[in-house]
């Protein structure tokens, strides 16, 4: 029987031993940890887990996932089992004081061009000499080889200057 891929998010207030908890349950229902993205915000522990395991024990981990006091866990099985999606990878860096609408208007342009969004990561930190809080959003991207780079730099370029962001946007090396 071919193993069944589940993708789990959760979130819980965060505390030492939430991640010793959900592999525990994981590996007693012979599920194989494969990837995860986790991370702590503004006191909660939230995270994405892809699990491989036995189609017959998916049930019994549901069950065994929704009985953690401390977790809230949605577990969903994935139809991804195949590799990696082909295409140009690309890296986009955005730095800029920070004010509402900056992740809309970029996930805007990208969407027009056709292209995912990966992984998205982003922070605000204190400028080193005024003190201004500036946004910060590192963003792996997938393009269709067919992407017209050009059109897609010169409509992030425009809306850099209605932002007043500096975006840098380069072909990432695997």
């Amino acid at each position: 029987m071919a193993d069944t891929h589940l993708i789990l998010t959760t979130i819980g207030d965060d505390r030492p031993g939430l991640v010793g908890e959900l592999s525990a349950v994981i590996s007693a229902h012979q599920g194989n940890w494969l990837e995860s993205s986790m991370s702590r915000l503004a006191g909660k522990f939230a995270g994405i887990v892809k699990v491989a395991m036995p189609g017959d024990k998916v049930e019994a981990l549901k069950a065994a996932l929704a009985g953690l006091a401390s977790l809230k866990v949605i577990a969903e099985t994935s139809a991804d089992a195949k590799s990696a999606a082909a295409g140009r990878r690309l890296k986009l860096s955005l730095i800029g004081h920070d004010r509402i609408g900056i992740v809309r208007e970029v996930s805007q342009v990208l969407a027009r061009h056709a292209v995912n969004v990966e992984e998205l990561s982003t922070r605000t930190a204190s400028a080193p000499m005024s003190a201004e809080i500036m946004f910060h959003a590192d963003i792996d991207l997938l393009a269709g080889h067919e992407i017209d780079a050009r059109a897609l730099t010169a409509e992030l370029e425009r809306i850099s200057n209605d932002l007043m962001v500096d975006i840098n946007l380069d072909e990432k090396i695997a």
